[in-house]
């Protein structure tokens, strides 16, 4: 086996080591505050960061390594409590910074941070990678007054390694599972972010996306996942797939608290919707509304009809919401996907290579791969890294010629074209809409470690690709199982998207806790499960 090996299980551990005897179990008086609350109980003097950090540390001690196992995250930050004691006296001697001063928070694990925390990106090869400095988006966290309290799991390369691959499993992780349905997927890549916040290990977390992977699991996991726009946060100090789709973007239990992260990781200006001149920054918050969604036009995109029929069920009570916040909704055709999801291959593959190349390259002497090549030689002789799934994608990305291919150009023009200006630009202006909902994607399937992970239905390309913002937000459930609404709208439409999505969650549930079922299938459960669909069919929205 390799050194590395030893270093990754010790990572694992970390999460056991600040045990204390006589803290609570699981943290259970504060899992579930929002935000508000917490800085309102720091504000009085009933709580303190560092009481915070620990109930905290407590829950996940119950949770991720125990009890149902989550497996949500790959280390904890060492100095937390340290970090939360001085925030104390900070806010004793001259207040907090903001929102989010002495709030503990998640990042995924392919987000560098300059402590004793690795960025793995879940392999073994990367276990010796700490950073120098804090990717801009973890520095930002930080001087917002926040602590950065772990690294979660993913899917290992953010899901960029084989095309069989199971999602939130990574080898120095383990699998991440659903805390819903224990053995349903969380989904990924941000796995470990959507699954710890589900679960209360965390206020909010920080999770990246390429296609899908923040609105996944947001979708999957019964939280609020926000992809922004390509370009309003940075990318680097991030371990890249494709600097053309690549983004960090915030996860947590409301719309607010996304709102509040996005806030605190935007700087002073941001890129404008229709020039090349960056505009202010927008004030989220104050386009969180109840009214946010009245007379607003609304694009209704759907799965083919019959293809997830209690999801429809689902999705007819959420738009009867929307119409009942103000919204006018206006049935939309998708796009053709196959030539857009075609051209996105081209550009992720070779983008890949080259991006990673140079990643590797400019860290520590101590990580042994140094470009793609060393590692998937790397992975050939660690049978534990491919015990469930091999490298093809590593191995497609090796053979491509990179940005200098005139067929990498074309299809870099042909993805944006299609998803931007002719796909989403597009069906906004012919209807004369502002914004577009459709669900996020299915309900979690079942985890399959021989075959991996099937083929499901979701609307996420189409913002992906164009680089435009997509908020998923809970809508509901399906025998148990969250899925999510989407929001997507043009480039720079963050507040009219959180908006929208405040003004639909106020009139919902809202972020329901999981019950850590270990499955739905046993008679019981579904003679339940049944008994419930029965009911919810004869239910109008409302």
């Amino acid at each position: 086996m390799p050194r590395a090996l030893p270093l990754a299980l010790a990572i694992a551990l970390v999460i056991c080591l600040p045990a204390r005897a006589a803290e609570p179990i699981t943290g259970q008086p504060v899992a579930y505050q929002s935000i508000a609350q917490l800085q309102r109980e720091m504000k009085t003097g009933q709580l303190t960061s560092e009481a915070l950090v620990r109930a905290y540390l407590a829950r996940i001690r119950a949770l991720d390594r125990q009890g149902p196992a989550l497996h949500a995250l790959i280390s904890l930050n060492p100095d937390a409590l340290a970090q939360a004691r001085a925030l104390d006296l900070e806010r004793r001697a001259r207040g907090p910074r903001g929102a989010l001063h002495g709030i503990p928070v998640l990042l995924k694990d392919n987000i560098e941070t300059a402590d004793r925390m690795p960025t793995t990106a879940g392999s073994l090869a990367l276990v010796e990678n700490f950073a120098p400095h804090d990717a801009p988006v973890a520095a930002a966290l930080r001087a917002a007054g926040a602590i950065i309290l772990g690294k979660t799991n993913l899917s290992e390369w953010a899901n960029f390694r084989s095309n069989h691959s199971i999602s939130g499993w990574t080898a120095s992780g383990g699998l991440t599972r659903n805390p819903y349905v224990l053995d349903r997927t969380a989904c990924g890549s941000s796995s470990g972010s959507a699954a710890a916040v589900a679960a209360g290990m965390a206020a909010a977390s920080l999770g990246t996306e390429t296609d899908g992977s923040i609105t996944c699991p947001a979708s999957m996991d019964g939280i609020v996942g926000l992809k922004p726009t390509l370009g309003l946060l940075p990318q680097q100090g991030i371990v890249p797939i494709a600097h053309s789709q690549d983004t960090a973007g915030p996860m947590a239990r409301s719309v607010t608290e996304v709102a509040l992260l996005l806030d605190a990781l935007v700087g002073g200006a941001v890129p404008c919707a229709a020039t090349a001149t960056p505009c202010a920054k927008p004030d989220y918050l104050a386009s969180l509304a109840p009214d946010a969604l009245r007379s607003r036009r609304v694009g209704v995109l759907r799965f083919k009809a019959g293809s997830h029929p209690e999801m429809e069920i689902v999705y007819e009570r959420a738009l009867g919401r929307l119409r009942a916040a103000g919204a006018i909704l206006v049935e939309v055709q998708t796009p053709d996907m196959a030539p857009i999801a075609a051209a996105e291959q081209t550009v992720l593959l070779n983008e890949f290579r080259s991006g990673l190349n140079a990643y590797l390259a400019a860290t520590s002497r101590a990580v042994p791969t140094r470009d793609l090549g060393q590692l998937i030689a790397f992975d050939r002789a660690s049978p534990y890294e491919l015990q469930f799934f091999g490298q093809d994608v590593f191995e497609q990305a090796q053979d491509t010629r990179g940005p200098d291919d005139p067929q990498y150009q074309q299809a870099l023009k042909e993805s944006k074209r299609l998803a931007g200006a002719e796909g989403i630009d597009r069906l906004l202006r012919e209807q004369q809409l502002e914004l577009l909902v459709a669900p996020t994607t299915t309900a979690a399937w079942r985890v399959d470690r021989v075959n991996g992970d099937p083929n499901a239905d979701a609307f996420t390309t189409l913002a992906a690709v164009a680089g435009y913002p997509h908020l998923s937000v809970p809508m509901g459930q399906v025998q148990g199982l969250p899925v999510g609404l989407s929001f997507i709208g043009p480039a720079a439409s963050e507040p009219l998207l959180l908006g929208a999505g405040y003004a639909f969650e106020r009139r919902t549930a809202g972020f329901v806790p999981p019950a850590f079922i270990p499955t739905l299938e046993t008679d019981a459960v579904a003679a339940a499960a049944w008994s419930a669909h029965g009911a919810a069919a004869t239910r109008a929205p409302r």
